[in-house]
């Protein structure tokens, strides 16, 4: 089997993180030990600037059923969507610098529910934390204001959905926490607390779902991957020097290494 990856801009973090989602997509899930695979680049897209296909500061990458390719962009240049096929033909894109509707501050986080509507965490966004859209780009919904209470937020980032459309968001600042949402941001739950012990968080950026419904957050500072059941419930955490980016592949974990820049796989724990 051919391992076809596409990079976007160049190997940043977010190119890093680019790179593991495409080559999940890629490979089918069919991954043997890391020291045994062998890529090439084969593709790329993308350069700096503001135009279609190009970039400022390119942040998350989501992938739909399709093998569509959605990218946020944080920079002031852009503060906006992006949509490519797989193989990096320009879509379309949407969203520009502001605090309404379809309006960006620093589009961070972004997901991909079954039916296709995206999901995109907003920091820095007092209006509209989190905001939903169809997949080509039309708003349907947001939800989230700037706060301490339930279903406000700090810094929303990191953002996962599961397969019943449950939406679950990492927040780091003050709130340090994990919340979780049904698909139209009705608030159902939250853990987390700040702190370095098992369910607190400092710097909850990265977060991911495996197939059994667990959740996985990265803590940048904390230096640890937690795993939680789907209600919040620590099972375990391990050690990971500061990670960030954070994907799910079958039976593997990877996680970016912010501190070397590298991508470290892991069983996945059951």
């Amino acid at each position: 089997m051919s391992k076809r990856f596409l990079l976007i801009g160049s190997m940043s973090l977010s190119g890093i993180l680019a790179l593991v989602l495409l080559c999940l997509i890629a490979t089918n899930g069919a991954y043997s030990a890391y020291a045994a695979e062998q890529y090439s680049l084969i593709e790329k897209w993308g350069s700096t600037g503001s135009g279609y296909g190009k970039f400022s500061q390119p942040l998350d990458i989501a992938i739909d059923s399709s093998g569509n390719v959605y990218v946020t962009d944080i920079s002031g240049l852009s503060n906006q969507i992006q949509k490519f096929t797989s193989n990096g033909t320009f879509i379309t894109s949407w969203g520009n610098l502001g605090f309404g509707s379809g309006r960006f501050t620093n589009p961070a986080g972004i997901a991909i529910d079954s039916s296709g509507d995206v999901y995109v965490g907003d920091f820095g966004n007092a209006q509209n934390g989190i905001q939903k859209f169809t997949s080509n780009g039309t708003f349907i919904t947001s939800w989230g204001s700037t706060g301490l209470g339930d279903g406000q937020f700090i810094n929303p980032s990191g953002i996962v959905v599961d397969s019943s459309g449950n939406v679950y968001v990492g927040d780091f600042g003050e709130n340090s926490r994990i919340q979780k949402f049904d698909s139209n941001g009705n608030f159902i739950t939250k853990w987390g607390t700040p702190g370095t012990g098992d369910g607190q968080f400092s710097r909850p950026v990265g977060i991911a779902i495996d197939s059994s419904g667990n959740i996985y957050v990265s803590d940048n500072t904390n230096n640890t991957v937690q795993k939680f059941d789907s209600n919040g419930n620590f099972i375990t955490k391990w050690s990971v020097n500061n990670p960030v980016g954070i994907a799910i592949n079958s039976n593997r974990v990877y996680v970016i290494n912010q501190n070397s820049g590298s991508i470290e796989i892991y069983s996945l724990l059951s």
